[in-house]
C-alpha cells in the first residue's frame, strides 16, 4: 500500500505551526520548512506584526530543512478566555507576496473557519495530558481522537484546554518500523539533511550506515564488543529482553541525528510523507511479511496526520522527554551509563535524539532556558555540521541540567526532568537510580513552598501498580532491573524518602495532582496521609499510551492480582515504603469488578476546581470517553493555607 498521496513537492513549509507557548504577552510556534523564510503575524483588531531579529530564530539543519522557532513578544497584550484567530503568514524574500494560512494551511482550520484559532486561559482550570505515541502500534491515534473531541468545543473559549501536555515518548528512537525506516531516508534525501561520521562504530559515516546490509531490522548487530561481561551491544542496543513489560525491538533503532530530525517530521505532519515512494528494501521472507504488516499500521497513522496538525496548531503543546525519545532503559542505572557514555558510539546516538529533542520539542517549552551556550553551540553546528562541533554540542546537553521548566500557572504547573539528573546507586551500579538526585529534589522543593496548589507533570507514575513495583523490586534484587524497566519512583531508597518528604513538609502545597504516562495504561489514584487529617491531597492521575497499549491479558492478571494482594487491609502494604499513606484507586466508571487500570490508547482529560482539585477525570478515546471521576460540584470548600494550620 503507497503511504504517499499526489502533491506538489515545492511545499514549503514541511510541519507547523505547533503553537507552544501562549500568554497574553507572548506566542511561541514552531515550524519546518524547505527554505529560509520571513514570518508576520496577524491578529484580531491589530495591524500585521513583522517577525524580525530575535524573535524569529531559523537554523538550517539540511540543504533544503530549516527549524524555526518565532518567539513573539506582543506589543499588545491579548484577551483572555477569548477564541483568537490568528494568521501566520511567510514569504521567501522582501520582493514576493506574503501566502496567507487560508491558502498554504487551509487544512488546519476547522469547518467553517477560515483560520485556526487559539485562547489563552486565565488558569490552568483543564488539561490534555497523554504519553507514548508509537506510530506502528496496532492502536489508534489518541491526538486524532483528541483532535476530534476539540473540533465539537474549539468555538467555546471556556472549553478549551489551557494546555496540551505530552509527557514522553512522543517519537520512538528505539522502536522503529522498517516502513517508518524507509521514509526516513527518502525524506533524508529529499531535504538534504546533513550527513556525519560515526567513530566507533563498524560503519564509517552516515552514508555507510544506509548502504549496509546491516540498516534494516539488522542494527543491533552494529556496535562492537567492549571488556566486561556483557558487550555494549547487549548493554545498550538489545537493553535487555523483555518478556513481562514490554516488546520494544531495537533492530531500526535511529542512530544519526539527520534520521532523529526527519522522524520527527514525518509524526508531526503529513507534509513530509507526500511524495515518498513505497519502495521496500530487499529483505528475508519473514521480515517481508513484517514490513508489510508495520505499513498497514503505518498508513492509518499517515492518514491521522492532519488532524494531529490541526490539534497542535490549535492548542499550546508542551513537552517532556522520556526513554524512548532517546533510547529503551536510558540512564537506567550507573553501569548503564558508564558503558553507553563510555563508548564514542553509543554516546553519539544518545547525543543525536538530545539534539533532535532540542530542537524539536525543548527549544520550544522554555525558549529562555536555551538562549546562551546551548543555542550559540547549535547555531555553530548549523553553520558548519563537523563531528567537532557535532561532539561540543552533544557534551554539553549530556551535562545541561535546565530541561525542566514551569509555568507561573494557576495552579502553578512544573514539569520535572526524571532522566538525566538521576540519583545513582554508588553502592552497585547495577541497581536503579533514583529518578531524581538531591539537588535536583530540593529545587523541587523550593519551586513547591507558599503555593496552595500544584500540577506536576511526572513522566513516571510517583505512585503506581504496587504488584508491578514489586516484580521489579524483585528482579532487581536478582540484578536484572534491566528486564522489567525497574523506573519507579520507590525503586531507589533516598528518591523514594526525599520525594515523600516534600510532600509532608508543612510548607509545600496542600493540593497536588500529579500527571504521569509511561506505563502504556491509565488510572486514578486519590492519596492521603495517615494520622494527618488528610493533608496534603494527591491525586495521581495517569494516561498512558496515547497510541500504545499493555499487552491486554497480562495487564488483567496484574490488576486482579494487585487487588487481592494489595488491598486496604493487607499486611502486604506496610512492606512499602508508602506504607503511611492510604491510596485509594478510582476505577473507570465502565470498570468490570476488581478492574481498576484502563488499557486504551487516547488523550487523557482533567479539569480542576478553582482550589486546584480534579473534578473530572477522563479518557477521551476512539470508542468514547470513559470517566473515573463523576463531575463534582465546581464550587471549592473554603480551607486554610497548611502552614495557617
Amino acid at each position: 500500500m503507497n503511504l504517499a498521496t499526489e502533491h506538489d513537492m515545492n511545499t514549503t513549509i514541511l510541519a507547523g505551526p505547533l503553537l507552544r507557548r501562549a500568554s497574553c504577552e507572548r506566542l511561541v510556534f514552531w515550524l519546518a520548512s524547505r527554505t529560509p523564510v520571513q514570518f508576520r503575524l496577524l491578529l484580531p483588531d491589530s495591524p500585521p506584526q513583522d517577525i524580525t531579529g530575535d524573535r524569529q530564530q531559523q537554523l538550517q539543519v539540511g540543504e533544503r530543512c530549516f527549524i524555526q522557532l518565532l518567539d513573539i513578544t506582543l506589543e499588545t497584550p491579548l484577551p483572555a478566555d477569548t477564541l483568537i484567530a490568528y494568521d501566520l503568514q511567510w514569504r521567501e524574500s522582501a520582493q514576493d507576496d506574503w501566502h496567507g494560512m487560508a491558502d498554504w494551511a487551509a487544512e488546519l482550520c476547522y469547518p467553517e473557519e477560515c483560520l485556526p484559532s487559539l485562547v489563552i486561559r486565565s488558569r490552568l482550570d483543564e488539561v490534555l495530558h497523554g504519553s507514548c505515541r508509537k506510530p506502528h502500534h496496532a492502536a489508534p491515534d489518541g491526538l486524532v481522537a483528541a483532535d476530534a473531541w476539540l473540533q465539537q468545543c474549539h468555538a467555546q473559549p471556556l472549553s478549551r484546554p489551557a494546555v496540551l501536555m505530552l509527557s514522553g515518548d512522543q517519537i520512538y528512537a528505539d522502536d522503529v518500523a522498517g516502513p517508518m525506516l524507509t521514509a526516513i531516508h527518502q525524506l533524508i534525501d529529499e531535504l538534504g539533511l546533513y550527513p556525519e561520521t560515526l567513530e566507533g562504530a563498524l560503519v564509517a559515516d552516515s552514508a555507510e550506515l544506509f548502504a549496509s546490509p546491516l540498516n534494516y531490522y539488522r542494527r543491533s548487530e552494529l556496535l562492537p564488543s567492549i571488556k566486561g561481561n556483557q558487550t555494549l551491544q547487549q548493554r545498550f542496543f538489545e537493553g535487555a529482553r523483555k518478556p513481562i513489560f514490554t516488546t520494544s525491538s531495537a533492530d531500526n533503532h535511529l542512530i544519526t541525528l539527520a534520521e532523529v530530525l526527519a522522524m520527527y517530521l514525518l509524526v508531526w505532519s503529513p507534509e513530509p510523507w507526500r511524495g515518498l515512494s513505497d519502495a521496500q528494501p530487499e529483505l528475508s521472507p519473514e521480515r517481508q511479511q513484517q514490513y508489510q504488516t508495520e505499513r498497514q499500521r503505518l498508513a492509518a497513522f499517515v492518514e491521522g496526520l492532519p488532524a494531529v496538525r490541526r490539534l497542535l496548531a490549535h492548542l499550546p503543546t508542551l513537552m517532556i522527554f522520556d526513554d524512548h525519545d532517546v533510547t529503551d532503559d536510558w540512564n537506567l542505572t550507573a553501569a548503564w551509563e558508564e558503558s553507553a557514555y563510555g563508548h564514542p558510539f553509543s554516546r553519539r546516538i544518545i547525543g543525536n535524539a538530545l539534539v533532535g529533542y532540542l530542537l524539536c520539542q525543548g527549544w520550544g517549552n522554555d525558549p529562555d532556558a536555551f538562549k546562551d551556550e546551548p543555542m550559540a553551540l547549535l547555531d555553530a553546528w548549523c553553520k558548519r555540521p563537523t563531528a567537532q562541533s557535532q561532539d561540543r554540542l552533544i557534551d554539553h546537553l549530556l551535562k545541561f541540567e535546565s530541561w525542566h521548566y514551569s509555568l507561573p500557572t494557576s495552579p502553578k504547573l512544573l514539569v520535572l526532568d526524571t532522566r538525566t539528573r538521576r540519583w545513582r546507586a554508588e553502592s552497585n551500579f547495577g541497581r536503579p537510580s533514583g529518578l531524581m538526585d538531591w539537588e535536583a529534589l530540593t529545587e523541587l522543593q523550593g519551586e513547591l513552598l507558599h503555593h496552595e496548589a500544584v500540577v506536576i507533570v511526572s513522566p513516571t507514575p510517583v505512585f503506581g501498580v504496587k504488584l508491578i513495583e514489586v516484580i521489579q523490586k524483585i528482579f532487581t534484587w536478582f540484578g536484572k532491573p534491566l528486564l522489567v524497566d525497574a523506573e519507579n519512583w520507590m525503586a531507589h531508597k533516598g528518591t523514594a524518602n526525599v520525594i515523600l518528604n516534600i510532600f509532608r513538609h508543612a510548607r509545600t502545597p496542600a493540593n497536588y495532582v500529579i500527571l504521569s504516562g509511561d506505563v502504556h495504561y491509565s488510572f486514578m489514584y486519590d492519596i492521603k496521609l495517615r494520622y494527618r487529617g488528610g493533608e496534603p491531597h494527591i491525586w495521581q492521575i495517569t494516561s498512558s499510551g496515547i497510541k500504545n497499549e499493555f499487552p491486554a491479558r497480562l495487564l488483567d492478571v496484574l490488576d486482579r492480582l494487585n487487588r487481592w494482594l494489595y488491598a486496604p487491609r493487607s499486611p502486604l502494604n506496610w512492606l512499602t515504603r508508602r506504607r503511611r499513606l492510604e491510596i485509594t484507586p478510582h476505577p473507570p466508571v465502565s470498570a468490570s469488578r476488581g478492574e481498576r487500570l484502563l488499557n486504551r490508547s487516547g488523550i487523557g482529560y482533567v479539569r480542576f476546581n478553582e482550589a486546584g482539585e480534579p473534578i473530572l477525570v477522563r479518557q477521551i478515546t476512539h470508542e468514547g470517553a470513559v470517566d473515573f471521576v463523576a463531575e463534582q460540584a465546581a464550587e471549592p470548600k473554603a480551607t486554610l493555607s497548611r502552614k495557617e494550620r
